[in-house]
């Protein structure tokens, strides 16, 4: 059961009396799963490498019963009134769209791997800021997978969910994730990061204890308009996809770091040898994050955070100036460690401070973006939280 009186609660309180008004009956169950946050690993996942993400305790709450038949009902915070499709419009991908096509590209997902979905009607509501990279859609794409998947008694393991979500995402929805946001909102444990090798989609729990550090993760929104998002994260997938090929290797995973400057000798042009550049020391950053953490060395990864902004920024060229601006402010405020997070070209910037000066950071970021003329940015604090799962 989840508490009373913590925001995850709220929010199902929200999808709960949102299925009462729409449908006039009581929810069979109700089902969450978290919005993620990437401590460190960015474009490394559709390469095959690794990622190290969170939950956060921010979550997308799905209240839900059967219905009659193979057809869907659903309503969320996002909509006036429910939307109905049904088999013949779930299964073909682009007959649904909005955000309407996170559900019905979950119930394709199922059927289409075997499996007998029920009908359902779903209320869905979030407190996962949407277009804020931290995984708002792929915390749909699990909240409702589990509602689905326990309303229908499927048998489905649940480290098999991350793939049909993407699935969902990839050739449903039509965007080109990798397989990280759904691996962390369904496979995250609480007080850990998932370290996730992306190729053989192992996962190993390290802990990440913030409070036992007297630490704290300041997660910043910094309500950047996304800027040709979707076109440009696809044009870095297409150069990384040519640059394997053309090192002859099965993804940039496979270029070693000692080996990279050799590899970079290879590539015909600056552009793609700054994007190869990123993918592969990104990774070790990684793999470094890990180890000082299973060291239980919190505050030593803040440079390595720093670092992923800086390649991000320099070699990658996803962050916009507002990001920037609030990676600054936040490291001149005394951060250990800061740097975006998600997919780039807006979205949110993570920063790894003392808990006692979470505020005092936050504050010297919103003056930062005052003094641009910036919209004012939202900051949290938070900790990690569990995947998902059924509430009640």
């Amino acid at each position: 059961m989840t508490e009373p009186g913590t925001p995850l609660e709220a929010v199902a309180a929200r999808a709960t009396a949102g299925f009462r008004q729409r449908y006039g009956a009581e929810p069979a169950g109700r089902w969450a799963a978290p919005g993620r946050a990437n401590l460190i690993g960015e474009h490394t996942d559709y390469n095959d490498g690794f990622v190290l993400p969170f939950a956060l305790p921010l979550g997308t709450v799905v209240a839900a019963a059967p219905q009659d038949g193979e057809r869907w009902t659903v309503w969320s915070e996002l909509s006036e009134e429910p939307i109905e499709f049904g088999a013949a419009e779930a299964d073909e991908p682009g007959r649904v769209t909005g955000w309407v096509a996170y559900v019905a590209g979950v119930v394709w997902a199922l059927r289409a791997a075997g499996h007998a979905v029920p009908g359902a009607r779903l209320a869905i509501a979030s407190d996962v800021p949407v277009g804020s990279g931290l995984s708002s859609s792929a915390a749909i794409e699990a909240a409702v997978l589990a509602a689905l998947v326990d309303l229908g008694g499927l048998d489905l393991p649940t480290d098999r969910w991350p793939r049909l979500a993407q699935r969902a995402e990839n050739d449903y929805v039509g965007a080109p994730t990798g397989i990280m946001d759904q691996s962390a909102v369904i496979r995250c444990r609480d007080g850990h990061a998932l370290f996730l090798d992306c190729r053989s989609e192992e996962v190993d729990h390290i802990p990440f204890d913030l409070a036992a550090a007297g630490l704290a993760v300041l997660v910043i929104d910094s309500r950047a308009p996304h800027r040709h998002a979707d076109g440009e994260y696809a044009s870095r997938r297409k150069s990384c996809e040519r640059a394997a090929e053309q090192l002859g290797v099965p993804a940039l995973r496979d270029v070693p770091t000692d080996g990279l400057d050799a590899a970079l000798a290879r590539l015909d042009d600056d552009e793609t040898r700054r994007r190869v550049r990123h993918v592969v020391t990104e990774d070790q950053r990684v793999l470094d994050t890990v180890a000082l953490l299973r060291a239980g060395r919190v505050r030593d990864i803040g440079p390595l955070l720093t670092a992923s902004h800086a390649s991000m920024r320099d070699d990658f060229e996803i962050t916009v100036p507002e990001i920037d601006t609030a990676v600054e402010a936040a490291l001149t405020a005394g951060a250990y460690g800061a740097r975006m997070t998600g997919g780039g070209f807006g979205g949110c910037v993570l920063a790894l401070v003392d808990a006692s000066t979470a505020d005092a950071v936050a504050q010297a970021v919103t003056a930062a973006y005052a003094a641009r003329n910036f919209t004012t940015p939202r900051t949290t604090t938070v900790t990690p939280a569990p995947g998902a799962h059924r509430l009640d």
